[in-house]
C-alpha cells in the first residue's frame, strides 16, 4: 500500500527523474523476489507461514520489502553534494549497508520468534535460538545488499549528463544487487562454518550438536 508513497517520495527527491526513481525501487523490488524465490521453492533453505503463498513464498513480499527498503534508502542518502566525489559513494554505501544489516536482521529475529519465517540453516539444525539462526546470514546478506543499493543511488545522483548511461547503472545496479549479497554470503559461510551455507537442513530430524562431536581433553 505505501509503494505508490514511496514513488512519488522518491519523484520528489529526483527532481521529477522517473528512471532514478526505478533504480531506486527496482533494486529492492527484484532483490526481495528473485532472490526469497529462490531460497524458498527452489534451495528451500526457508519458508514463510502465510495465509497467500507461492509455493512456500508469499507473492506480496517484494513490494513490501522494496517499499520498506526504498524509504530506509530515502533516509540514508543526502541531498546531491555540489561536487560529486568517491567518498559520497563509499559514505552512502557504508551508512546505507549497516542500516539494512541492523534492521533486517532485527526483524528476521523476531518473524523467526513468532514462527512467521522458519529459516532451515545450520544453526536451527543444531538447536540454535532466533538470534544465532539470522546472525547466520542476515548481516553479512542485507548488508552487502545494502552497499550495493547505496552505491547505485549515490551513483544516481550525478547522472543528470550521462544520457543512456542511467539505464546502464539500473542493469548493473540490479545485477549487483543479486550476484554480490550471494557471493558475500557463500564467502562467510565458508570461513565461519565450513559450507557454502546453500544446504538445506529441512527434514533432518537428527540435531548435530557442536558440544557432542567436539572432543574434551582431560
Amino acid at each position: 500500500m505505501l509503494f505508490p508513497v514511496s514513488y512519488y517520495l522518491w519523484w520528489q527527491y529526483a527532481e521529477h527523474r522517473h528512471d532514478v526513481v526505478l533504480l531506486a525501487l527496482s533494486m529492492p523490488v527484484v532483490f526481495a523476489y528473485v532472490i526469497p524465490g529462490l531460497g524458498t521453492n527452489w534451495l528451500r533453505l526457508w519458508e514463510f507461514n502465510t495465509r497467500w503463498r507461492l509455493g512456500r513464498f508469499r507473492p506480496h513480499h517484494g513490494f513490501v520489502f522494496g517499499t520498506a527498503t526504498s524509504l530506509f534508502g530515502l533516509l540514508c542518502i543526502d541531498a546531491l553534494p555540489a561536487k560529486p566525489g568517491g567518498l559520497d559513494v563509499v559514505r552512502t554505501a557504508f551508512v546505507l549497508g549497516s542500516v539494512l544489516a541492523f534492521w533486517n536482521w532485527l526483524y528476521d529475529v523476531y518473524a523467526i520468534k513468532a514462527g512467521f519465517v522458519v529459516v532451515y540453516n545450520r544453526p536451527y539444525h543444531e538447536g540454535a535460538g532466533p538470534e544465532a539462526v539470522a546472525t547466520a546470514y542476515a548481516p553479512v546478506f542485507f548488508g552487502t545488499f545494502g552497499a550495493c543499493y547505496g552505491v547505485a543511488l549515490a551513483l544516481s545522483r550525478h547522472t543528470v549528463d550521462w544520457g543512456s548511461g542511467i539505464w546502464w547503472l539500473i542493469a548493473g545496479g540490479n545485477l549487483a544487487g543479486l550476484v554480490v549479497p550471494v557471493l558475500a554470503f557463500v564467502a562467510y559461510s565458508s570461513l565461519t562454518q565450513g559450507e557454502t551455507g546453500l544446504q538445506s537442513y529441512e527434514g533432518r530430524d537428527e540435531h548435530v550438536r557442536a558440544h557432542a562431536t567436539r572432543r574434551i581433553e582431560p
